[in-house]
């Protein structure tokens, strides 16, 4: 549907942007926040660099990892040193970290609008701030959850309490034999709720939200909306910024925003109905309050 000849920038001064996406949002019959990665990047939260180096130095001094993200798809020689990395991984990602500024912003900003929240995020921090988890749809799985590794039925597990003793009792980078999850059901190793292969499961928590998410965007269908993209990159673009473009398309009432430091663009067929701010998403949401 759509060309690939984007527009970059919104036609006016950051001032100009500002002020109309203000607008936008107070005016809004519905806001669709849809976020991706970059939310928790302007929160701090980076998977490299400083952060990476200072709670992972011992994994890529052994194994030559350089980030976090990378260190997920590591193949481990065991099951005691893949826990000693995810544990970690999730307890800093998800139970040994604040709330991101940039998520209490947006809290302020549509706290008493009519709005829902889509994500490809995984680290809880939307619900850590405060949104109501009603109005959240978490697509790509949650850091707190662990699933069968088969896939053999679809439940998910909260993993909270034996992460944190795998923290505390890890030793040489792994954890004791006794503290592998194994599934209730078939007994196979239990693995990440996350979403890189067909053996996702999507539990009936995932079915609820999704069905809150498609109710949401019929009963607003034709009314003014703002769909308003937050960091979202070009890794799964199907998921947020395709159904964003389309539905905005669609609707001539519509208003798609985009921000993003680095990539904030839309195609030119709704050229008139976006916003494209490149800039450091938690300033923007700053000078939005």
């Amino acid at each position: 549907m759509f060309l690939r000849n984007w527009i970059t920038t919104s036609i006016g001064s950051y001032s100009e942007q500002i002020d109309r996406l203000k607008n936008e949002i107070d005016n809004a019959d519905a806001i669709v926040i849809g976020a991706g990665a970059g939310m928790s990047t302007s929160a701090g939260f980076a998977y490299d660099g400083e952060r990476f180096e200072r709670n992972f130095a011992d994994f890529r001094k052994k194994y030559g990892i350089t980030d976090m993200y990378s260190g997920g798809f590591y193949p481990y020689n065991s099951l005691e040193e893949y826990w000693a990395w995810w544990s970690k991984h999730i307890y800093i990602n998800r139970y040994d970290i604040d709330v991101g500024r940039p998520y209490t912003e947006l809290l302020e900003l549509v706290k008493d609008k009519d709005y829902f929240v889509l994500t490809t995020n995984v680290d809880h921090q939307f619900q850590l701030a405060g949104f109501d988890k009603k109005r959240l749809f978490y697509t790509q799985g949650d850091y707190g959850l662990w699933q069968c590794s088969k896939a053999c039925h679809d439940k998910t597990y909260d993993n909270e309490e034996t992460v944190r003793q795998m923290v505390a009792e890890q030793k040489d980078l792994k954890i004791p034999s006794e503290l592998i999850p194994k599934c209730p059901v078939c007994g196979a190793p239990m693995t990440m709720n996350l979403r890189c292969d067909n053996s996702f499961v999507q539990d009936k928590g995932w079915y609820m939200a999704a069905n809150r998410y498609e109710d949401f965007i019929r009963q607003h269908n034709g009314m003014h909306i703002l769909f308003l993209e937050l960091g979202v990159g070009a890794n799964t673009p199907v998921i947020i910024k395709y159904p964003f473009w389309q539905m905005t398309a669609q609707n001539r009432h519509a208003t798609y925003a985009c921000i993003n430091y680095g990539e904030a663009a839309a195609p030119r067929e709704i050229a008139k109905q976006a916003i494209c701010i490149n800039s450091d998403i938690s300033a923007v949401l700053k000078d939005l309050g």
